[in-house]
């Protein structure tokens, strides 16, 4: 029987190999805590008759596996990659956006060491570091100029701060939306310090409601996008134009808020004569060509909003970009500089990882690469057939498997992140079932694998989407879900 006396202390526990090993890896400390916790679970089990602890080297073995255990929970990071098979693209939940290789390989740069944030080169003195990314955006979107801030909730705010606090905002009732976790529209309105002028009905507001809502007070007229839903039928809506022409005439700026924030043209693909070819084209023709385009019936291009004439614009960097979460502002020099002196952007302002990730991000839209090179965009453009194949592949690797069976199933893929609402996405689910498992023990199960695999359920089967499992995980998807 297993006697108290063979628990080692704590001393003689530290001078084993594997606790060297783990003192290596989490500190002494940490380790010493984890022993002590062992060595008390170690003690309650002997006391309760455990009759497996029958020599030192079982308990002192046994100490080791609990503390490195509790090790590995306490040191576990909150936040963890997954594999994303749900079929949502923009996931919330899951982080939304997963960056461009480029993107990725640019913030390692930056955040390894010192960087030009705030610092110019040229004259060797203090720089601003609201000129990162400022050039790109204004030359995709045709703006004069452009401020970056940490989220597109604070763009909107910092806009409405600058241009119009302590006066009045006129909205039409339909675009009092709410932007997800309970923050609405009207009340970023009243934290910036402007009044909310509503004009209009839900479904119907017309530049008329405008134009009889602008009075002394009228600092601003703002047009929101309804990014994460949609009204039919009966509906109207003055043209964008319209309200530029209106703001103009009684010299009031026109603000709108895009939300998602979608560059409708900026992902053009460069193309050699080689890979488009044509019996009129000479050997040093350059060939612009769209690539699948899903979203532009449904979506409005940050473009086309600045060539339309607003005074200024905002956006996400992290949505239909495809980039990192920022809020982006571009409009004419004079709106966009009272901005960006506004005392509020060095609480909103965004660091420098964030400038390192959107510059490479948006450098790959200007050279055309955007819809092959950044995910979002890739998985936008991704057709049915190209889904089915590498589904097609995965169902026969785990058919092929002991205790697994895959079959292929129709279905729809979902932008989600509060874009693109109605807009589905055809694909193919693997369907899958493991023997002696339900659909919910097996999603479980899948939850906690390293990565954990993020699936879905409808009607009792765990479904497993291709379109949002990147391109280099399926290697990795097929090896966990058959050791499972």
């Amino acid at each position: 029987m297993a006697d108290l006396r063979g628990i080692p202390s704590i001393d003689q526990l530290r001078r084993r190999s594997a606790v060297r090993t783990l003192e290596a890896r989490f500190g002494g400390p940490a380790v010493v805590d984890a022993l002590r916790a062992g060595a008390a679970a170690v003690r309650e089990s002997i006391t309760g008759g455990d009759t497996s602890l029958a020599t030192d080297e079982t308990i002192a073995a046994r100490i080791e596996s609990i503390a490195a255990e509790r090790l590995d929970t306490q040191f576990r990071p909150s936040l963890q990659p997954v594999i994303n098979a749900t079929g949502v693209i923009l996931h919330t939940n899951l982080g939304r956006a997963p960056l461009a290789d480029a993107a990725a390989d640019r913030v390692a740069a930056v955040a390894r060491g010192y960087s030009t944030l705030e610092y110019d080169v040229a004259q060797g003195a203090r720089g601003r570091r609201d000129v990162h990314a400022a050039a790109l955006l204004c030359r995709l979107t045709g703006a004069e100029a452009a401020v970056v801030v940490n989220n597109n909730a604070a763009a909107t705010m910092i806009v409405l701060a600058a241009l119009a606090a302590g006066r009045e905002v006129i909205v039409s009732r339909g675009e009092l939306v709410e932007i997800g976790g309970g923050f609405r529209i009207p009340d970023v309105l009243t934290q910036s310090g402007a009044t909310l002028r509503e004009v209009g009905t839900t479904n119907k507001t017309r530049a008329a409601d405008y134009a009889a809502a602008i009075g002394e007070r009228t600092a601003l007229i703002l047009r929101v996008h309804p990014s994460n839903f949609r009204i039919e039928g009966f509906t109207e809506r003055p043209r964008l134009d319209e309200l530029v022409d209106l703001g103009r005439r009684f010299g009031v700026p026109v603000a709108e808020d895009l939300g998602s924030g979608y560059l409708g043209r900026a992902d053009l693909q460069l193309r050699t004569p080689e890979e488009v070819p044509h019996p009129h084209r000479r050997s040093t023709d350059v060939v612009l060509t769209f690539p699948p385009a899903p979203l532009d019936r449904s979506e409005p291009a940050v473009e086309d909003s600045v060539a339309a004439g607003v005074d200024v614009c905002c956006f996400s960097g992290d949505k239909l970009l495809g980039g990192p979460q920022a809020g982006l502002i571009v409009g004419t020099r004079a709106i966009v500089e009272r901005v960006g002196r506004h005392p509020l952007m060095r609480a909103l302002r965004a660091d420098k990882m964030t400038y390192a990730a959107l510059e490479a991000t948006l450098a790959e839209y200007a050279a055309g690469r955007a819809a092959v090179t950044v995910p979002v965009r890739r998985m936008l453009a991704m057709t049915a057939e190209e889904i089915l194949a590498r589904a097609g592949t995965l169902a026969a690797q785990l058919n092929a498997a002991r205790g697994w069976h895959a079959e292929l199933l129709p279905g729809m893929s979902a932008v989600g992140g509060g874009s693109a609402p109605g807009i589905e996405l055809p694909t193919w689910h693997v369907a899958i079932d493991k023997h002696g498992l339900t659909a919910n023990a097996l999603e479980s199960r899948l939850r906690q694998l390293r990565p954990p695999i993020i699936a879905r359920i409808e009607r009792d089967r765990v479904l497993l989407d291709p379109r949002t499992v990147l391109p280099a995980q399926d290697e990795q998807l097929r090896e966990l879900l058959q050791g499972l």
